[in-house]
């Protein structure tokens, strides 16, 4: 029988945590064929990255491998020593890290990051570089590259910023491709042109990839085998749709069932909005020079849109969209040029309007950076209670407990500082911060975008929960359409800054109006689970 040479052979990987801590990666075992696509998932802290970071020899300090062996090709990863990792690195494997920003230098042009692996590990001249770079940059829809160059990382979107990383590593044709959560932080158009583009660019030179995601829609769609990990240790391997169209393990199932279905939401009875846009127009100025003065960019153009008491209204779309800028202006932290926003029937754009401001709370995106990193959670949480009039300070104490019970966490967290949670525990710090007022309006901004399936679940759960309890209404912000499915009862579509469509959740997913809500519902493609416990892709005949 014919049998091709695997391309990496990682045979009873331990990595453990100094010389005596813990195991991080479990004895791990998989082989990848030249070509071929295999994902590593699993949750937060099941070693997925720490087993890739092996096999380029990037793991942190003290992480280091206890044993086992990674072959790659005929040379063994573990006994390379510093100049040997260094001359495989990037000419033979390169790595796509999941937030561009951090691993592109923003103090460097695009044009000199993008010639340094090519000066480190050919004899190309600088023309040559130049060329090969131009020419890359066409390849992945640069509209002008001469001038992308010239640029640095933070004149670009998030989506550019992964195409042109992509563009980067690919540029020394590797035989393996590291993808480490490369689409994570990205829209779902955006996931789909950086899946489409690494997808393209891998099998034009034959690389293969080592695809580490918590998108198990992604995984089922690109991946050829699928390694599901859990504490370290693989709990089921094999090829992708046998592993997660029909799991076996229960780990795997627990995933899958995680994954966002649509909710059974009853809407709030129909009553004067809370909240209501006319004409919305909210433009961002331009750069401006010693003696000059850019041009104004228009952001949000003409929106109308309402949201009643108890209702949740999802605002999809794609990056600079204007969905996050929209939300900002509704809590007052963004002024339109123009239009009418009214709270329970009172302009906030008119004076000051200080109850608007204290019924509306606000849940950012990143709890890492919106968390205050020298104050404990209890600080954290009372702040927003400084303007309720008549609180002892053992009625503060009380709020802050009844908060921390909330949201799952419990009166141990209360000392604690933000650095000490994790992911979703931060998270559910910051969703309390936004509901001990008991506000009448939250609006979240892509609360979930950063977390696994099985954090991703809990946070909704917790969500619609105190929603329920406390009936406020709900502006969420995502690119998530199966939580936006599982969360919302409207849906509103932004495009450019404009709204495309409007509907009850069911009419916009089942019935979509508008080509720009088809092409997204196309590039989400979510798993599905069947009546038989088997799942498929949604629209696919798998």
């Amino acid at each position: 029988m014919n049998t091709v040479k695997p391309l990496l052979r990682v045979s009873n990987l331990c990595i453990q945590v100094g010389d005596e801590g813990p195991l991080a990666v479990d004895h791990l075992s998989f082989d990848m064929a030249p070509g071929e696509i295999v994902a590593l998932v699993g949750e937060s802290g099941s070693g997925k990255t720490m087993a890739a970071r092996a096999v380029i020899g990037l793991l942190p300090p003290p992480m280091r491998v206890s044993s086992g062996s990674l072959m790659f090709g005929d040379d063994d990863l573990c006994a390379l020593d510093y100049h040997g990792l260094r001359r495989v690195r990037g000419a033979r494997i390169g790595m796509v890290f999941q937030e561009p920003m951090v691993s592109l230098n923003p103090t460097l042009t695009i044009g000199r990051q993008m010639a340094e692996g090519m000066r480190l590990h050919t004899d190309l001249d600088d023309k040559t570089i130049r060329a090969r770079s131009l020419e890359m940059l066409r390849r992945i829809g640069i509209d002008d590259p001469e001038r992308c160059l010239k640029a640095f990382p933070h004149e670009f979107s998030g989506g550019m910023r992964q195409r042109i990383m992509l563009a980067s590593v690919m540029l020394l044709r590797p035989a393996l491709l590291i993808a480490d959560e490369p689409t994570t932080a990205l829209d779902t158009l955006a996931q789909a042109d950086v899946i489409a583009l690494m997808l393209e660019l891998t099998k034009e030179v034959g690389t293969a990839v080592l695809f580490i995601s918590h998108d198990l829609s992604l995984v089922v769609r690109h991946a050829h085998k699928v390694v599901v990990m859990r504490q370290g240790k693989a709990v089921e391997a094999g090829p992708t749709q046998q592993i997660l169209l029909g799991p076996k393990a229960d780990y795997t199932r627990q995933l899958l069932d995680a994954l966002p279905t649509r909710g059974q939401l009853t809407a709030p009875p129909s009553a004067s909005p809370l909240v209501e846009m006319r004409n919305v127009i909210i433009d961002h100025p331009g750069r401006h020079g010693f003696l000059t003065r850019g041009t104004a960019k228009r952001a949000v153009d003409g929106i109308n849109l309402q949201i009643g008491a108890g209702e949740t209204v999802a605002l999809v779309g794609g990056s600079g969209s204007g969905k996050t800028t929209l939300g900002r202006s509704v809590v007052g932290l963004i002024r339109p040029v123009s239009g009418e926003i009214l709270f329970d029937g009172v302009d906030i754009l008119e004076g000051v309007n200080r109850e608007h401001r204290l019924q509306c709370q606000m849940i950012f995106q990143d709890p890492v950076s919106s968390l205050d990193p020298r104050a404990r959670i209890a600080d954290i949480l009372v702040e927003p209670l400084r303007h309720v009039s008549g609180l002892t300070a053992a009625d503060r104490a009380e709020r802050v407990r009844v908060t921390l019970e909330d949201v799952g966490l419990g009166e141990q967290f209360a000392n604690r500082f933000a650095h000490q949670l994790s992911g979703g525990q931060r998270q559910r710090v910051a969703i309390g911060r936004a509901l001990i007022r008991k506000p009448r309006l939250v609006i979240a901004d892509e609360p979930i975008s950063a977390l696994d399936m099985t954090i991703q679940k809990q946070i909704l759960e917790l969500f619609e929960r105190l929603q329920k309890q406390y009936g406020f209404a709900c502006l969420f912000i995502s690119h998530d359409l199966a939580a936006v499915e599982r969360i919302a009862h409207r849906v509103a579509v932004m495009q450019q800054g404009r709204l495309v469509e409007v509907g009850t959740t069911e009419d916009v997913f089942d019935r979509p109006q508008h080509a720009f809500t088809r092409r997204l519902l196309a590039a989400a493609n979510p798993l599905q689970r069947l009546a038989d416990g088997s799942y498929r892709l949604r629209g696919n005949g798998m």
